[in-house]
């Protein structure tokens, strides 16, 4: 049974579903789609999960010729990302899941990504939890994301900001995201700056 924060969480992006695409157009083109690119170009194995599908904009930038398992918590945005499915012509398998809770066997799978979502996941050191979980020892958990500034101005100006950034796009803007990937017992392998301030990074740890 899901709590109050997952249900909320679903209620947003339920809500936004329908212009999630348009009110990220321009970052996702000059900014996002290239770091997107980076990501999955680092991706290893032939069993791969995709957290946080959304509406599919990783979709274009899957290896082909491998399995590949996308969930998400929003209905609504699955919906979306199934059209592109049909668009693109693709092999995938689209499930409705919630990262927190995945329903997948221990160490089935070669790799795990997720791209902007541990912003979102209610317990994100719960859903991390659950990656390693589900990734074989030895295998990728590749994760993009944003998180709060090191810079200590910015860092309380996204504190200040984060509450109402949470209720119009569901996303917190001030998660410390590499300390919860140390926390979820993943000390990152690799970490690196794709933005000015540290706010955007790709991670890149070992499930244990």
């Amino acid at each position: 049974m899901e709590d109050k924060a997952t249900t909320r969480t679903k209620s947003r992006y339920n809500r936004i579903a329908p212009v999630y695409d348009l009110m990220e157009v321009f970052i996702e083109r000059f900014a996002f789609r290239p770091w997107r690119e980076r990501l999955w170009s680092q991706v290893n194995g032939n069993r791969i999960l995709e957290v946080g599908v959304g509406t599919g904009k990783n979709l274009p930038h899957y290896p082909r010729g491998i399995q590949i398992t996308a969930v998400d918590l929003s209905d609504k945005m699955l919906k979306r990302a199934r059209r592109r499915v049909q668009e693109l012509d693709i092999e995938v398998d689209l499930c409705l899941m919630d990262a927190q809770r995945l329903a997948l066997p221990d160490a089935a799978l070669d790799a795990a990504v997720a791209t902007f979502v541990f912003c979102s996941v209610p317990d994100p050191v719960l859903g991390l939890k659950e990656l390693a979980r589900v990734v074989k020892p030895g295998g990728q958990i590749i994760l993009l994301e944003h998180m709060r500034a090191g810079h200590p101005i910015l860092g309380r100006i996204m504190d200040w900001l984060n509450p109402l950034v949470v209720r119009v796009m569901g996303a917190n803007i001030n998660r410390r995201t590499v300390e919860n990937v140390r926390k979820a017992g993943l000390p990152p392998q690799e970490v690196e700056d794709l933005s000015s301030a540290g706010i955007v990074k790709l991670i890149v740890s070992e499930a244990r």
